[in-house]
């Protein structure tokens, strides 16, 4: 090549490769490096992906860039780097013992078809730790965990990657004089590309199966495994699919607005308030309303939910804190407003009501029975409410109870946040709900 720019993408500076003599781990590696002085790339544009693993110790020994991470995770963050630059050309190298742990990465990568190269170094046992046996060791395969002979069956990667979707599939060896070719074709796939290739490892699989080329390759025959192309159908790489879509969609994303200052209000501390009912109330919605209007009234706010696992069942408890100044921690410890509108709010937290302090007021529907509490009760018709407002608007009556009787900022902020915020048909109901919780507390008795 005339105009060859890079010679090498590799580097002599920290002395050759550190694999045992005779390793294919070299023989890859040097095949990775001639394809890449075969398609020129600016060494800025490429980074090569490892993790723990004999493989794993090649990375810098490129001039590129370079990731290192945990065993069995660099799948996810050559896809991370892809995904954020697409632009990048992004090459993974890990052994089969990575493959291994790393499982469920290798068969999402080819089932997402996302745009890396993959180069396993497949020598049938973690070669790093001691020669364990790893998913592609072949059955009766002699290792340290497997003195007497595998008794599984290997993992067979090309056509696990073949199952899962991989774009573009190949199988090698070290032993082939068109490697560097090979990986310089997967490289050049737009999308996922897989290379796996048998090796040797002369450390620990070698002399305790007496494997040499010639039983490799009867490895191969004996599993009906082919050397070369086990698949090739090109397909849209998925951060272009994914881009097309958000094209696509982002026209009927709508945006929240700004929330901007618009009321004032009476907080001059921190303060916290706690929401507590059942699933199905929305409870959290009417504490999100809550905080946008206190954000409405030049508050800070804060929330933070707790609901089980179950739909429409069980409780739901919202903790809000409104603040005029930051808010650096965002947990409750003695709560200055408690609203309490079900039996199930109430399970969730009885121990939290039975240490209330005296300075805190408690909303609580009429019919609830309540512990021992040193809080200030203010007993409400909630259940009665509910007739006329509607389960779903039952929790942003409360609120709107709480915030007429304690002045903390108007009721015209909290409203706003909902025609800010629902869609007409939802705020309609929700400011008709504001309008009648606010009726059940007395404006003569407001809290100052």
């Amino acid at each position: 090549m005339s105009d060859i720019k890079y010679k090498s993408y590799m580097t002599d500076k920290i002395g050759p490769l550190p694999f045992c003599p005779g390793c294919g781990h070299t023989t890859l590696i040097n095949a990775l490096d001639k394809a890449l002085v075969e398609l020129q790339p600016d060494p800025k544009d490429v980074v090569i992906v490892t993790d723990i693993g004999c493989i794993g110790l090649s990375d810098r020994y490129f001039t590129t860039n370079a990731f290192h991470g945990l065993h069995g995770r660099s799948i996810t963050y050559a896809c991370g780097l892809k995904l954020a630059r697409p632009e990048l050309t992004v090459i993974t190298l890990m052994g089969d013992g990575a493959a291994g742990i790393g499982g469920t990465h290798f068969l999402n990568v080819a089932r997402r078809n996302i745009g890396i190269t993959l180069l396993i170094g497949n020598n049938f046992n973690y070669g790093m730790t001691g020669g364990q046996h790893s998913v592609t060791t072949p059955t009766g395969g002699i290792t340290s965990t497997t003195p007497w002979g595998n008794p599984e069956g290997p993992m067979d990667l090309c056509g696990t990657a073949v199952a899962a979707g991989a774009a573009w599939v190949y199988r090698a060896t070290t032993f082939d004089k068109d490697l560097p070719d090979v990986i310089k074709t997967a490289i050049e796939q737009p999308g996922f590309a897989f290379v796996d290739t048998w090796e040797l490892c002369t450390a620990y699989y070698m002399p305790r199966n007496k494997l040499r080329k010639k039983e490799l390759f009867g490895l191969l025959d004996s599993y009906g495994f082919s050397i070369g192309l086990q698949a090739d159908s090109p397909r849209p790489e998925y951060s272009v699919k994914y881009m097309e879509a958000y094209e696509q969609g982002k026209s009927v994303i709508k945006k929240k607005p700004r929330i901007e200052a618009q009321h004032p209000n009476s907080v001059t501390r921190q303060t916290g308030i706690i929401i507590a009912g059942s699933a199905g109330q929305k409870i959290r919605s009417a504490a999100t309303v809550l905080a946008e209007g206190s954000i409405f009234a030049g508050l800070n706010a804060t929330q933070k939910d707790d609901y089980p696992i179950t739909v429409q069942t069980g409780h739901s408890v919202a903790e809000i804190i409104l603040s005029p100044d930051r808010i650096d921690y965002t947990g409750i410890e003695n709560p200055d407003f408690f609203i309490l509108v079900s039996e199930d709010g109430l399970k969730r937290t009885r121990p939290k009501i039975q240490s209330l302090p005296e300075t805190c007021i408690l909303y609580a529907d009429e019919t609830i029975e309540l512990p021992e509490t040193k809080a200030q009760v203010r007993r409400l018709p909630f259940r009665k409410l509910e007739k006329a407002v509607g389960k779903l608007s039952l929790s942003t009556a409360a609120v709107a109870a709480m915030l007429e009787d304690s002045g903390m900022f108007p009721i015209e902020a909290f409203g706003l946040a909902i025609k800010s915020f629902q869609s007409e048909k939802i705020a309609e109901i929700n400011l008709k709900a504001v309008t009648a919780g606010a009726e059940l507390t007395s404006k003569s008795s407001k809290i100052g």
